[in-house]
């Protein structure tokens, strides 16, 4: 049964409009399209193709090949016009010693009849007075004058009719031939050329023009002259749709190459592009998945066999993923050990208060009250020795080092002690320091102060009265080495690494329980450790191999002094 409340939502829902399905799809497909080709990867395919493209749109031009070919054609009708005006002044002139010489049009007619059987250009002559005398494509007979067009050879591929098409309409596009004057095909025996009236000046005249249709025109002008006198001009000219069609078979054979090139460049890009953006894709969502998941079976992509960057990228993701978890697992860690050193004073505490409030005898009662005081100063320094040691990563990671003179670091906390001997009692400091002036270090001084301070407070607490704490240092291997050594009963066998433990206690006899909240040599550890040094623990032998106490010992790396 339909509730009111659904039909309202199936209402609210027929009433949004939806997209048509076709158009869904198209937004589907551009989807997945943007997924697949990254920014990174239209980069790459946009810096090579527009090289290939330059490259392209400069072979179109080909102007040095074209304008050789242009000069060729102009040589030669320029020899063929010197032969045919010597001809023609030889052959089609009246000899006749009465009248003077001049061109007879039949004769010429006649000449220029029989050229255009074997000329494939235009020839015209013109008298001395400038009128047309005679033209190859005009040849005149009984029936009168027939006007002769040559028609451009039949296509019959079509897919040639097409390329030729576009390649027209491209070539024509550029503007490569805006600066030649055109060619306009002036009708009528009388039409006179510039060309014609410098040629009948003597001059001979070459020059290259285009059509209306785009086409190149070139023509020669020379004078027909007998013993130096000039009886008229000759003009040959012809379409250089030759040049052309060579121009265009040399650039057909370009493109073919170029397409060849745009094919492999693609290729090779988006192989590139592939070799870039599908690893980094990987190790993106790798690192949102880890980012998201809550479990530790989302890993980094290892892409460590490459010996690129993306390889050093995969290597460092994935030590800092290991990293992270290590830094959780010891923060739960940390937690888990803060929880149960912090529950045992206040078991005893809720004990002591439970049992106070049941008594009436004051003596007792009092006992009780000193060990509740007993147990909220044991929580105090717990937690302040925990606030101090969860500060010390972000403290360190904040601060700057700089240089640490560790020769005169020694000697003023051994100056210290031996100054406040009468109040705090104990065993004296003693620094025994080697080549004061290469035992430098780079560091937060505070911090590895602490650390001195911690190992000497530690070795006083477990020297007797009679005994002497030593500070050492000196320089091995590139290294400072720091010891500080106790005449005490030495540590446990086996607890020379365990010491370094999270609240580790391991107390001199008679010491008062909760004195110590066994974080100082943890801490002093982590603060070595993000020095990027090293610290460790033995015991002092005898010659007879009997020990005779404790040693730490601390390798930091030497810096150079500053001078």
């Amino acid at each position: 049964m339909r509730t009111t409340d659904t039909l309202r939502a199936d209402r609210n829902e027929a009433a949004v409009p939806r997209a048509p399905r076709p158009l869904r799809r198209l937004k589907a497909a551009r989807r997945r399209f943007r997924s697949r080709i990254s920014g990174l990867t239209i980069r790459i395919l946009a810096i090579n193709l527009f090289s290939v493209a330059i490259l392209f749109i400069g072979v179109l031009y080909l102007d040095r090949y074209q304008n050789s070919l242009i000069r060729g054609e102009l040589d030669a009708l320029d020899r063929q016009a010197e032969v045919m005006a010597r001809a023609v002044a030889e052959l089609a002139v009246d000899t006749d010693a009465s009248v003077d010489p001049g061109l007879v049009p039949e004769r010429v007619r006649r000449i220029v009849r029989r050229l255009s059987v074997v000329l494939a250009s235009r020839v015209r002559i013109y008298s001395a007075e400038g009128r047309l005398t005679a033209d190859s494509r005009m040849l005149t007979g009984p029936g009168g004058t027939v006007r002769i067009q040559p028609l451009p050879p039949p296509e019959s591929d079509p897919m040639r009719r097409f390329a030729n098409r576009l390649y027209e309409s491209i070539v024509n596009w550029l503007p490569r031939r805006s600066e030649l004057p055109v060619w306009n095909e002036t009708t009528g025996p009388d039409a006179l050329f510039e060309d014609v009236r410098l040629a009948l000046g003597g001059t001979v005249v070459r020059k290259v023009r285009v059509t209306e249709a785009g086409g190149l025109f070139l023509s020669v002008a020379v004078p027909v002259q007998r013993y130096k006198q000039v009886l008229g001009a000759l003009m040959l000219s012809v379409e250089g749709a030759d040049i052309d069609a060579a121009v265009r078979e040399v650039r057909f054979e370009i493109l073919g190459m170029f397409a060849v090139t745009l094919g492999i460049t693609i290729l090779l890009s988006l192989y590139l592009a592939g070799t870039i953006t599908r690893p980094i894709q990987r190790l993106a969502a790798a690192a949102e998945q880890v980012r998201a998941s809550h479990s530790r079976r989302e890993t980094i992509p290892d892409f460590g066999r490459r010996r690129d960057e993306i390889g050093d990228l995969s290597r460092s993701l994935k030590a800092m993923t290991e990293d992270l978890w290590a830094r959780m697992d010891a923060i739960e860690r940390f937690a888990a050990d803060v929880a149960h050193e912090i529950k045992n004073p206040l078991t005893s505490l809720r004990s002591a208060v439970e049992t106070a409030a049941r008594l009436d005898d004051p003596e007792r009662r009092q006992r009780l009250m000193a060990i509740i005081i007993d147990d909220v100063a044991r929580l105090n320094r717990l937690i302040t020795d925990i606030s101090d040691a969860s500060r010390v990563d972000a403290e360190l990671s904040r601060e700057d080092r700089g240089p640490i003179d560790i020769a005169k670091a020694l000697s003023g906390l051994a100056e210290v002690y031996a100054a406040t001997a009468e109040e705090r009692g104990g065993p004296p400091v003693l620094a025994e320091v080697e080549d004061r002036a290469e035992l430098v270090v780079a560091g937060q001084e505070g911090r590895l102060i602490q650390v001195l301070r911690n190992l000497i407070e530690n070795a006083r607490s477990f020297s007797p009265p009679n005994g002497t704490v030593r500070l050492q240092a000196r320089q091995d291997d590139g290294a400072v080495v720091i010891s500080v050594e106790d005449d005490g009963p030495g540590l446990p066998e086996g607890k020379l690494e365990a010491v370094f433990d999270r609240f580790y206690s391991e107390r001199p006899e008679g010491e008062k329980f909760g004195t110590h909240s066994g974080l100082g040599l943890s801490i002093s550890k982590q603060i070595i450790e993000a020095h990027d040094g090293l610290i460790r623990a033995e015991n002092r032998r005898s010659a007879s191999g009997e020990v005779i106490g404790a040693r730490f010992i601390v390798r930091l790396p030497s810096t150079p002094a500053r001078a």
